[in-house]
């Protein structure tokens, strides 16, 4: 079992960014394909980004060109950079690591004037 801690969330205006993290346990991490999940009030939970253990990304199209994932292998971290944030982008972001189909507790991201 892989425990998952997300952190970076928060209040932020049109047009800005935030950095997300989500910290693993377990040796699982290095060999997982992790991914970033959303999920806005009143609608499914949606992938935003996902990260193989070689460095492969893949993107939804909302975000592509403004959201970048990465992963720090010796950190057991794996980040969301988040530009040109629009309100549309407000929800709760989860963390999943697809190898222990683990899931964060989520953190919060609200963008709004």
């Amino acid at each position: 079992q892989v425990q998952l801690v997300e952190s970076g969330g928060g209040l932020v205006q049109p047009g800005g960014s935030l950095r997300l993290s989500c910290a693993a346990s377990g040796d699982i991490f290095r060999l997982s394909t992790m991914g970033w999940y959303r999920q806005a009030p009143g609608k499914q939970r949606e992938l935003v980004a996902y990260i193989t253990s070689g460095g492969s990304t893949n993107y939804a199209d909302s975000v592509k060109g403004r959201f970048t994932i990465s992963r720090d292998n010796a950190k057991n971290t794996v980040y969301l950079q988040m530009n040109s944030l629009k309100p549309e982008d407000t929800a709760v972001y989860y963390c999943y690591a697809y190898g222990a189909n683990s899931w964060g507790q989520g953190t919060q991201v609200t963008v709004s004037s």
